[in-house]
């Protein structure tokens, strides 16, 4: 229904904001990462997920698209609803989260409170194609931040898809892009194979 709020921060907490536009304040739910980008009295915009329920109505404020993407993949997850997801992105960012998706690094997913085992396991089979292919759930795709940035990520997937370690993926790619950052993803993927 919403897809952001513009206004003034008149009151701003690490858990909620009220941002004042048009002579209304709306109170607004925020995850640590989304308060440490805000100041108060500054005019922000939060890219908002409204949650509406019989018994409540609540709205979620976001400081990017990337944030509120991960949210709303979070709370398809059986198990995990919007308050779990919003102390999950308080606990990690929306990269950390992303990644260890990715990369099925279920022990750093256990490690955020209120997250179990089977939670874990669900979030790696439910939402593993979802962040890789980019499926949109009303925020943008994840790793489509700049023209490099895309490259590199959709790279990195891919290998550490094809069973190799990310941290040496990391390293094989930055040195390829240092080389020329000018490589078609194709060709990034295809060197990178020759040196891993």
């Amino acid at each position: 229904m919403y897809d952001y709020i513009k206004g003034t921060i008149t009151e701003l907490g690490p858990t909620e904001v009220v941002l004042e536009t048009a002579n209304i304040g709306y109170k607004i739910l925020i995850s640590l990462q989304t308060y440490s980008t805000l100041k108060a009295g500054s005019e922000t915009k939060l890219y908002i997920y409204h949650h509406l329920r019989e018994d409540i109505e609540l709205l979620f404020g976001f400081s990017d698209k990337e944030e509120r993407f991960i949210f709303c993949l979070l709370i398809e997850v059986s198990g995990i609803g919007p308050n779990t997801a919003r102390m999950m992105l308080s606990s990690m960012s929306s990269d950390e989260i992303r990644n260890a998706i990715i990369s099925g690094d279920i022990n750093k997913l256990k490690s955020i409170k209120g997250i179990g085992l089977k939670t874990a396991q669900r979030m790696l089979i439910e939402l593993k194609d979802k962040i890789v292919k980019g499926g949109n759930s009303g925020g943008a795709p994840s790793f489509i931040l700049s023209a490099g940035s895309a490259q590199r990520e959709e790279a990195t997937t891919a290998l550490v898809l094809l069973g190799f370690s990310k941290p040496n993926v990391d390293k094989v790619i930055e040195s390829l892009l240092k080389e020329s950052p000018g490589y078609k993803l194709e060709e990034l993927i295809k060197l990178a194979l020759k040196r891993l």
